[in-house]
């Protein structure tokens, strides 16, 4: 079984790779080069900040995601950790060719990194290797096609703020479990505190998570997540660049609200 710290830094990141789901119509982006800054907390109180550079330079794109998980006492161990994500960029979409995360807590390292191929797994390596036991679903073959990683997953490429944003389904491999993401519209909202990183108008989505394999049965973070349906998301134009991030990720926990929101934004 993985120690406890490194599960509970990932989940955290799952939770808020899970939220950033990638819309691509047939649109081409202008080169973009961008950092977004988010705090995350729970129940009110600061547990990690999150950094996301962006490059895209109109064939291919690069993510660069550092984040600092501050701790709060039993709940999210002190660490840090950090992702990485490349592909093609040149079509519609963007191609996931590459996914890297690296997480460090008490002493403890955990490494992910995954290759993609037309959309198809090409090969993924766990280091230290999860410990497969009677509740751990099986990763499957047909589980690793059509797939994404979920870093890619974070921008949505789009011409306007719609409903449209809101209304996707994606397949989600993380190079340990392998999720589904739908999205429904909810509303238009708007953005007014001076303290976020962006003040204007938004779109909220409901988001629904469907674990597929690679999960513990026995996993109440997976089942709670499975049966939540208090996940919202708000998502904000990146400046005029053509592409839209999260501005706010709002999940219902028995121990408050978890709670991501955007603090800065540039893009050049």
């Amino acid at each position: 079984m993985q120690p406890r710290n490194t599960v509970l830094i990932r989940s955290a990141l799952s939770l808020l790779a899970a939220s950033f789901v990638l819309f691509a119509p047939s649109v081409f982006a202008a080169p973009v080069d961008a950092r977004v800054s988010y705090v995350v907390t729970v129940g009110g109180i600061n547990v990690a900040l999150v950094d996301i550079d962006f490059d895209d330079d109109g064939r291919r794109y690069g993510f660069d995601l550092s984040a600092r998980v501050t701790g709060l006492a039993n709940v999210v161990a002190s660490g840090t950790a950090k992702v990485s994500a490349s592909g093609a960029s040149a079509g519609g979409s963007l191609q996931s060719e590459r996914f890297a995360l690296e997480t460090r807590a008490n002493g403890e390292n955990f490494k992910v990194d995954v290759g993609f191929s037309g959309r198809n797994v090409s090969s993924f390596q766990v280091t230290p290797p999860i410990v497969d036991t009677y509740d751990r679903v099986p990763l499957e073959r047909v589980h690793l096609t059509g797939v994404g990683d979920f870093l890619s997953a974070f921008v949505l490429k789009g011409r306007e703020l719609d409903k449209g944003l809101c209304e996707r389904e994606f397949k989600i491999f993380t190079g340990v479990e392998r999720f589904n993401i739908r999205m429904g519209f909810l509303d238009r909202d708007e953005a007014t505190s001076p303290r976020t990183g962006y003040q204007g108008p938004l779109v909220a989505c409901s988001v629904k998570y469907q674990p597929i394999s690679g999960h513990f049965d026995s996993s109440e973070m997976t089942q709670y997540l499975a049966d939540n349906s208090r996940i919202i998301l708000w998502y904000a134009p990146l400046g005029a660049s053509g592409y839209f991030v999260p501005y706010r990720v709002n999940i219902g926990t028995s121990m408050g609200d978890l709670s991501i929101v955007l603090t800065n934004s540039r893009v050049e």
